[in-house]
Parts: structure tokens; sequence; C-alpha cells
């Protein structure tokens, strides 16, 4: 069985959902301390032409654990689907991205940071058909840190097959834990391509998989991640049709 494991990014990029369509098991890595900033309370999606962050509100002590991390008492939810409505409202797939988000926003329940993004990913993923059995680190009472906490959470799912994303590579290597268990660590080689984005006349690389979805749709984007076959973006007549017909900005 291979397995990924990752810590609940907000909004992810579509390279999160790559990994996730080469395991058979994907762990959400939430037993972990929180880092201010990081992808797990923000993400970048495109702005009249430009990367823009959307930020989520937190609240609590530091050196909390992601999984412990309370969402703060803020009217965020309805400040992010303005600002997306005003982003993606007149693209090609901008309804069906602002449906998906209404629905998960409109959870007030959703009152913890990993719960939110969790449901972020999941939604996603089940748009795009990616089904890998997902697992919650905190629920594996592994303990450790880094390397050793990545081995026994491996060994609580009786695998010995990892694929990492290159981020962590320096790490993995130097500290060597993995190989010397035995672990057959693979890292992840997702080729990013260019898609015709809206409003901007060079492509932005590395956006949440917001800006893939609203430009492409589900059907492409689920091939784009997949990293399979070339994206099929929408005719260039009806991507300039959008631009024309673009909202304006937010005040």
């Amino acid at each position: 069985m291979r397995v990924a494991i990752m810590q609940p990014t907000f909004l992810p990029w579509s390279g999160y959902f790559h990994l996730m369509t080469e395991v058979d098991c994907f762990v959400f890595l939430d037993d972990v301390q929180l880092q201010k900033p990081s992808w797990q309370t923000r993400n970048r999606i495109l702005f009249r032409g430009e990367p823009h962050f959307l930020t989520l509100p937190t609240r609590g002590c530091r050196h909390q654990l992601i999984s412990e991390t309370r969402l703060a008492d803020e009217p965020f939810r309805e400040k992010h689907l303005e600002v997306l409505r005003h982003a993606y409202g007149k693209h090609p797939h901008g309804a069906l991205v602002l449906s998906l988000l209404r629905d998960v926003y409109a959870d007030r329940t959703l009152s913890l940071l990993a719960d939110l993004n969790e449901r972020f990913i999941r939604s996603m993923a089940r748009l795009l058909q990616i089904s890998p059995t997902f697992v919650r680190a905190s629920e594996l009472m592994a303990s450790g840190k880094r390397s050793t906490h990545l081995l026994e959470l491996l060994e609580r799912l009786g695998s010995r097959n990892y694929l990492s994303a290159r981020g962590s590579a320096a790490y993995i290597e130097e500290e060597g834990v993995l190989e010397e268990a035995g672990v057959a660590v693979v890292y992840q080689d997702y080729p990013v391509r260019p898609y015709a984005q809206l409003g901007t006349s060079e492509f932005v690389s590395h956006l949440s998989i917001l800006d893939v979805l609203a430009h492409l749709g589900p059907e492409a984007t689920a091939r784009y991640v997949r990293a399979r076959e070339p994206a099929e973006p929408e005719p260039r007549a009806a991507l300039d049709h959008a631009r024309e017909t673009r909202a304006p900005a937010p005040p």
C-alpha cells in the first residue's frame, strides 16, 4: 500500500491532488504544530491578473496543533465568497466553483481549521473522482518528530511505500530514518503545465486548484491533475468574452 502524508492545506494547488491520485491512502498530517503564516491558513487565487491571498483567521496559542486550531469568530466566509465571486464569477466554470465553496462555507459546525480544510479537500477530490482512503494522523496516535513521526504513521498503517512531496526531500534524506527502516521513498514528479488564464498575459503557476477548476472545468481539471494528457481549456473566444464581462473589483 502506497501512502502520502500531507498537512491539511487551505484550498490546495493542483499538485496536492496529483499526490492523491498516486496513492492508496492519503494521511492528513494534523497532529503537528501550526506554523504562521503557512499554506494551512492561506492560499493564492488570481484576482485582476495578479496573485491574491485568501487567509483564514485563527485563534489560540502560538504552539497549538493543527487539529486543535479554531477558526476566529469573524465574517471571513462572506468576505471570501465576495472576493471569489469577483475573481471567478464570470469565468467559464466559475459558477461551479462558487457553488462548491458556498456549500462548505455554509456549514457553521466547521469551527476547526483542520475540519474546514479537510472538507474543502474532500469535496474537490470527489468532484475530480479522486478516491484514496483518507486518514487523519491524529487518529493514529503516533509519536516522534519529522521523519520519525512519518515512520510511525507508516508503521501504524502497515506500509513501507511512501510517496513524498519534493519539498520534504531535504530533511528526509538528511535524517535517513525512512531509508534505515527499509521504507521505499519516491518523490512526486508533477509537471506544471500552463493553461489559458483570464486577465493575465503570462501564466501564473501554483495557484489554488480553484483557478484551474474555474478555467477548465472538472473533467479537464481531472486530466490536468493526473498529468496524463494535455488539459483542454475553453476556446479562446469564450475566454475573451469572459474577460470583457469580468466583474469589477470589490470595494
